[in-house]
């Protein structure tokens, strides 16, 4: 059963910006986000700006807003075939835990914009 959906786009060159402010980086990104920036140095800001969406894209499927969980605990990586999974901590993950959930994350860029599409699914 589907509980909740979520989409986000976002500009790249918005969060480009942002990545240059070290404040900003530590308290959006997880540490696997910024081992993935770091490995992406080109694709740094799009990839950024991705994952920032899949952030905002989770909030809206939880129905939480920006409250309740702390964006760092949110992290968008990548599987070995390159698919986008979330990678949950804190009260991210005990939310998902405890209403038994799985989470579908799917992601596209297009110029400047990058777009996160997340649902979740009750097992």
């Amino acid at each position: 059963m589907i509980l909740g959906i979520g989409v986000d786009s976002t500009s790249v060159q918005r969060i480009e910006a942002k990545l240059k402010k070290e404040h900003f980086v530590q308290r959006v990104f997880g540490k696997a986000e910024r081992e993935l920036f770091a490995q992406r140095k080109k694709l740094a800001a799009q990839t950024a700006a991705a994952n920032f969406a899949a952030k905002e894209a989770f909030l809206k499927a939880a129905g939480t807003g920006l409250g309740g969980f702390e964006l760092a605990d949110i992290q968008a990586v990548r599987k070995e075939s390159g698919a986008p999974e979330y990678l949950l901590s804190g009260t991210a993950k005990e939310y998902i835990e405890k209403n038994k959930i799985t989470t579908h994350l799917s992601l596209t860029h297009e110029g400047d914009i990058a777009t996160a599409f997340c649902v979740f699914e009750q097992v």
